[in-house]
């Protein structure tokens, strides 16, 4: 997979979802699925959108003991998603049990990469609310050298870090970075924040943006923005 813009299709539900989607007309952009959506509509929706051509990257970020998440995985796996990925911080051994539980049984699988910070958290509420008293970079950059040993594809991490990561990780090791807007656009509920043309130039794989595409005037508009801010 190359670089490439995913949209948040953080709806309430499957009808806005395909609404939003009929607006490309014969285009088919990478869409992230997350906890809303999956949640209102199931697994049905995620075959509706895989059905149109999309590829999906299916954000649920797993995170229990190891054997849950392994049968966690196992069941996800069938929904021939593109991208899963997990929370970091479940250790190790549960990245690779939901490795194990991702796998199909001829070898294929979705891409599985790890959360490492949540984008809406900085370093005070890092400090004082997880008790984790080291600076973020360093934090971060300890959970995707855990993930990459444990054989996973890559991170969820925010843009501000992904230059560090393939620096300690490999420049194969993807990232995938939200906490993506534009340099005119409203930050939100985002903290650690950069623009398309920025996270292009940091070196991210992948940026996931959302309401600056899904609130935009005109959608498509602003997707096609984004892709040439970042893809060019």
């Amino acid at each position: 997979m190359g670089k490439d813009v995913i949209i948040a299709c953080d709806f309430p539900g499957g009808k806005q979802t395909l609404e939003f989607l009929d607006q490309f007309r014969g285009r088919k952009p990478f869409v992230k699925i997350g906890m809303e959506l999956f949640y209102a509509e199931g697994p049905e929706i995620v075959r509706q959108i895989k059905a149109r051509g999309h590829k999906i990257f299916l954000d649920l970020k797993l995170h229990d003991i190891p054997n849950t998440v392994k049968k966690a995985m196992a069941v996800l796996s069938r929904l021939d998603v593109d991208i899963c990925n997990l929370h970091a911080a479940g250790t190790a051994e549960m990245m690779r049990a939901a490795l194990e539980g991702l796998t199909r049984p001829d070898g294929s699988r979705p891409l599985l990469i790890a959360v490492t910070q949540l984008t809406s958290t900085n370093q005070e509420a890092l400090e004082n609310e997880l008790l984790i008293h080291c600076p973020m970079d360093r934090v971060v950059m300890a959970y995707a050298e855990n993930a990459k040993l444990a054989g996973l594809d890559g991170v969820v991490c925010s843009p501000l870090e992904a230059e560090k990561v393939h620096e300690r990780c490999g420049k194969d090791f993807l990232t995938v970075t939200p906490g993506v807007r534009f340099a005119d656009g409203d930050k939100g509920d985002q903290k650690r924040v950069m623009t398309p043309a920025q996270a292009k130039e940091i070196g991210s794989d992948y940026i996931v943006v959302g309401r600056p595409i899904t609130a935009a005037e005109d959608p498509v508009a602003a997707y096609e923005r984004c892709l040439a801010e970042f893809v060019g």
